[in-house]
């Protein structure tokens, strides 16, 4: 081999340009998107939880969300019982009572900024239409 070392000079400079990004984010944790929870509903709740608990919401809000669409649509069933026992309207304006807010752009907020940040397309706009206050 007569050119072994410039070779594997070559070999290590491109394996080091490889991996530099890896090193750059080592440690960086990758926060998410930032929702503000302050709209007006949400501050004017004596117990700011939602239909089921926060974790529980994170995890399955879509699979709760086409239960509802199965219930409401398929078996006319119009009220949902939480695991706490509340009642609550099988409506995605129940979601949206709280999670919107008519001052801000809500296309910024909970659905479309986390939905952006997953890479996650809903098709829920494809029956609904957005709120009205959400187009001002």
């Amino acid at each position: 081999m007569y050119k072994g070392g410039k070779i594997i000079a070559s070999l290590v400079i491109f394996v080091a340009l490889l991996s530099l990004p890896f090193f750059y984010n080592r440690g960086k944790a990758n926060k998410g998107p930032e929702i503000n929870l302050n709209t007006p509903a949400i501050l004017q709740l004596a117990d700011k939880q939602c239909v089921e608990p926060t974790e529980w919401m994170r995890a399955n809000h879509m699979q709760l969300l086409l239960r509802w669409r199965d219930e409401a649509v398929r078996m006319g069933k119009t009220e949902y019982i939480n695991s706490q026992g509340k009642s609550f309207k099988i409506s995605l304006q129940t979601c949206l009572n709280c999670h919107s807010d008519p001052a801000l752009n809500t296309s910024d907020q909970f659905c479309v900024s986390c939905h952006n940040y997953t890479a996650v397309k809903p098709n829920c706009w494809s029956c609904h239409t957005w709120p009205q206050e959400a187009a001002k």
